[in-house]
């Protein structure tokens, strides 16, 4: 059984920054690619950030790119997500996912298939 569970969501001001935090257990966790992704009421889930088993590929959508850092550390299970310059715009809930095989880059949205319960984001702008 795969959980994943993150942290670090909040509220903060726009222009400011937040670092979210996921930790994983149930497989072994330099195996797999691991992702972030947001979901806003009323739209689909979208895909921010992707990393590779061991880091070697990261991937980032465009409207993240230079803004959003992600990272993982395979010491601790663990996964982050540094969001820097946050506008309102930001504002959803952040699920953490892994990928569903192992040895993949991380580029592809649908190779995650386990989620976190997502952490709330929320921007004043």
């Amino acid at each position: 059984q795969v959980h994943l569970v993150e942290s670090g969501g909040g509220l903060v001001q726009a222009g400011g920054s937040l670092r979210l935090s996921c930790v994983a257990s149930g497989r072994t966790f330099d195996r797999y690619a691991m992702g972030w992704f947001r979901q806003v009421p009323g739209t689909e889930r979208e895909f921010l950030a992707g990393i590779s088993s061991h880091g070697v590929s990261v991937y980032y959508a465009d409207f993240v790119k230079g803004r959003f850092t992600i990272s993982r550390d395979n010491a601790k299970n663990t996964v982050e997500l540094q969001m820097n310059n946050l506008s309102f715009e930001d504002t959803a809930k952040y699920y953490c996912a892994q990928s569903g095989r192992p040895a993949t880059n991380g580029r592809n949205s649908g190779d995650y298939v386990y989620w976190g319960q997502g952490t709330q984001v929320t921007v004043s702008s």
